[in-house]
């Protein structure tokens, strides 16, 4: 950590990030740091590998078995190693298995599977250990504390056993991990072969995951997941989330001009004099192949080159939405409703003009089924209902009484100009609407509307005018969508996930858009900007 803030090692900005939030879980109350569990673990190990442990990997040690809370709990019990390939995370992950298996690490039965999409690669981290435990140094005093197969290590005193495992395994269910070490998360598109290995967690004491990858080729999988995940970890909007984000990359592509660099993305780079010779070499041969040079952005420098796709927002500018919210009762709002499947998730708010800014206030209902249905991530579900800005709705649908009924509370308040929405929603709509007495504006969606609006919406979220208040599901929404530049310039809104990444928040939002050059900008009343109306008015 002190490597990281002093500037003696070059680090990203995910790592500077880390330690930030690190030392704010740290400060929390209840907190309790075991030195010894800490030492153990990268002590015990060390005179049977072939190498120590660097400076990276002695401080993930720290949080993987010395950080818990008083009443036992693990602070961290999920681990994302994103590092630049050669950094040694295969040997890394090989000398905490051999460490967790032991009687050092206390838990018997303490049971370890490695899962890759290849055998090959799944065999990585396992034959590590193979080899250990079969140096001619020390291999008769490993025959009376190991059981070892080319299949299987097993612990005789713990009973605790290491697997290897390809995706496809037919023997994958009815698993009892302490353990599960996903290898190469980046290959994953989806998450049916992660969710039955993780099944069998929680019934042994301090249950682990671990994903160990560079960055890849797959995207909105499930590597794009946890990398959105560990940016809201960062930035302190999950606070109960237990992921410990060890993310290791450039900060701009740039910056693989200059090999100094290289460290933000291999923290071992500078410690490995046969890495250098390597890396160094591919640098040189990329220089005259392009097929090189997205392998070697992708796969060293965890920065993979660029698509058509762009993200509507930075994460900075997304955090910047969070400003107070003033007291705007009785002011001109436009309404906006979007929704996919009644049984899904639908979005609903106001938008108001002020100061010279936007204000979104939004609501979402969510049917009770959506996340059994899909792989939605629980956190931002749970902090939302925690903030009131999402209802879970117990009915057979999300009916057109939903909706309406969150108008009439907000035209309590608001004056509400017209509800925007598309043909679609307005057939499920429009009637109820109207009977209660709001006017609905059909508003078009697609590429001719989003080229419209999009200066706009840049506009806004560049020079931080536009706000949401504390609303992380909206910010949230705002990350599920990215725009497709097209050919003749023309910009199109699209979901990044059809499934688990839900964008229903923006696209009420824009569709209330639409209606933005009608809705009137209020100013607050004082006493300047009286004396600025008056100044205005020439007789």
């Amino acid at each position: 950590m002190w490597m990281i803030e002093d500037g003696t090692i070059q680090s990203c900005k995910e790592q500077k990030l880390l330690v930030e939030f690190l030392r704010w879980k740290l400060d929390q109350p209840g907190v309790v740091i075991d030195a010894e569990a800490i030492e153990n673990s990268v002590e015990k190990p060390r005179k049977y590998f072939p190498f120590e442990l660097f400076a990276w990997q002695r401080f993930c040690n720290a949080f993987i078995y010395g950080v818990r809370y008083e009443d036992g709990r693990l602070m961290f019990n999920k681990f994302l190693i994103e590092i630049g390939r050669g950094a040694g995370k295969n040997g890394y992950i090989s000398y905490n298995s051999f460490y967790m298996m032991s009687g050092h690490h206390g838990i018997k039965n303490y049971d370890i599977d490695i899962v890759a999409t290849s055998e090959k690669q799944a065999k990585t981290s396992f034959e590590d250990v193979y080899n250990v435990l079969d140096d001619p140094n020390h291999v008769e005093k490993m025959k009376k504390v190991f059981y070892y197969s080319k299949m299987l290590i097993q612990h005789r005193g713990t009973k605790s056993k290491m697997e290897y495992n390809t995706s496809n395994a037919r023997t994958k269910d009815g698993k009892r991990s302490g353990v599960v070490i996903f290898d190469e998360i980046h290959e994953y598109e989806d998450y049916s072969n992660v969710k039955v290995f993780t099944s069998g967690l929680g019934k042994k004491k301090d249950p682990r995951t671990f994903f160990i990858t560079t960055d890849g080729y797959v995207r909105g999988g499930v590597l794009d997941d946890l990398k959105e995940e560990a940016e809201m970890v960062l930035n302190k909007e999950l606070p109960r989330s237990t992921l410990f984000p060890f993310i290791c990359k450039l900060d701009d592509e740039d910056e693989v001009n200059d090999e100094a660099m290289w460290e933000k993305a291999n923290p071992s780079y500078r410690f490995n004099k046969d890495l250098q010779i390597e890396m160094q070499q591919e640098f040189y041969d990329m220089q005259r192949n392009a097929s090189l040079r997205i392998e070697f952005m992708t796969k060293r420098m965890n920065m993979p080159v660029e698509d058509t796709r762009r993200e509507v927002a930075t994460y900075e500018d997304r955090l910047a939405t969070d400003q107070e919210i003033p007291d705007f009762k009785g002011y001109e709002v436009v309404g906006g409703v979007d929704y996919a499947q009644i049984r899904d998730f639908c979005s609903v708010g106001i938008l108001a003009k002020a100061n010279g800014k936007r204000y979104w206030l939004h609501h979402t209902f969510m049917h009770h089924t959506a996340p059994k249905l899909q792989d939605i991530n629980p956190e931002i579900i749970e902090l939302a209902k925690e903030k009131g800005l999402l209802t879970v709705v117990y009915d057979k649908a999300i009916g057109a009484s939903h909706v309406v009924e969150w108008f009439v509370k907000m035209a309590k308040t608001y004056h509400i100009r017209k509800v925007c929405m598309d043909l679609h929603r307005a057939a499920i709509l429009k009637q109820a609407f109207e009977e209660a007495g709001f006017e609905v504006e059909i508003v078009r969606r697609g590429l001719i509307t989003h080229s419209k609006l999009s200066p706009l919406v840049d506009e806004m979220f560049i020079n931080h005018t536009l706000v949401f208040g504390d609303d992380p599901l909206m910010r949230w929404y705002v990350g599920n969508v990215y725009k497709e530049e097209k050919d003749n310039g023309n910009i199109e809104y699209k979901k990044i996930d059809k499934e688990k990444r839900k964008t229903d928040g923006f696209f009420a939002f824009l569709h209330a858009l639409n209606l933005d050059s009608e809705l009137k900008e209020h100013i607050p009343i004082t006493k300047e900007n009286v004396g600025r109306i008056f100044k205005s008015f020439s007789y």
